[in-house]
């Protein structure tokens, strides 16, 4: 299979996506919600949703709600699942075993910056050349000096736009990372290159989450990559319909927030 066409599955029509993160489990002990997202799945791709984000087991142990969407296999974890700011990651999935599950593509972290600058280089270097020899698209989440926000510098437009360009350097086929919500986010798509997905977004209410998202579209973003701010929210499908009318009809922060209030 070509990996255009892969692609293609885990973009729309209009190339841009409505992606839900549940792999949370390979990063954190805090996956409130995610299980029962899982179980929604059916519904939330009646709203919109394009493409999940899953773990190895969730394909063996929920087969028929994620066999209604692309799915796209988290191939690393961290090293310790007990310390919420993911101080390191280590590869734990191939290219061969994404396969074996039907995923559409795999995805990795890459720390530019970090102590494991290196060795996440590295990582995303080696599946890079696998995926173009099966033909699988590989996500890079490329985060500069880490998981978390810890500096302005792990914040700024143009260190992020570095940092994503250092992983497209590498091999990524696409790239999912952080938006700061300022006027420069548009350095982080021009040096890309490739289509972006702006991960996660701020603690705010469901509105603020909105603008944030149109904010993202507008910067050039081919989409969102969003856990908690669906897992967690007491109407996902709700939230699912408000970001597909954002990113496929370029509905306004507004006109989501009213699809969402809506009975």
């Amino acid at each position: 299979m070509y990996k255009q066409r892969r692609l293609s599955r885990i973009f729309a029509k209009d190339g841009k996506s409505v992606t839900l993160a549940l792999d949370g489990y390979h990063f954190s002990i805090k996956t409130e919600g995610i299980d029962n997202t899982l179980n929604q799945i059916p519904t939330l791709v009646e709203k919109g949703l394009d493409c999940a984000l899953v773990t190895y087991g969730m394909l063996k142990n929920f087969r028929d709600a994620l066999s209604t969407v692309p799915v796209v296999l988290r191939v690393d974890s961290t090293v310790s699942i007990f310390d919420h700011s993911v101080p390191d990651t280590a590869p734990v999935f191939s290219i061969e075993d994404a396969l074996k599950v039907a995923a559409e593509g795999v995805v990795c972290m890459t720390f530019p910056g970090a102590f494991n600058e290196e060795k996440t280089h590295l990582m995303a270097m080696q599946l890079a050349q696998a995926a173009d020899r099966w033909n699988m698209p590989l996500i890079v989440e490329s985060l500069p000096y880490g998981y978390a926000v810890t500096s302005d510098d792990s914040n700024n437009p143009a260190i992020i736009a570095a940092s994503a360009r250092a992983a497209v350097e590498l091999g990524a086929d696409v790239i999912k990372t952080r938006f700061t919500g300022t006027a420069d986010d548009h350095l982080i798509v021009e040096a890309a290159g490739v289509p972006v997905l702006a991960l996660g977004g701020p603690k705010t209410d469901i509105n603020g989450y909105f603008s944030f998202v149109q904010h993202c579209m507008q910067a050039g973003a081919k989409g969102v990559a969003v856990g908690r701010n669906i897992t967690q929210d007491p109407q996902p499908e709700k939230v699912v319909a408000g970001l597909n009318a954002i990113i496929h009809e370029n509905a306004t922060a507004e006109d989501a927030y009213s699809l969402y209030r809506a009975k």
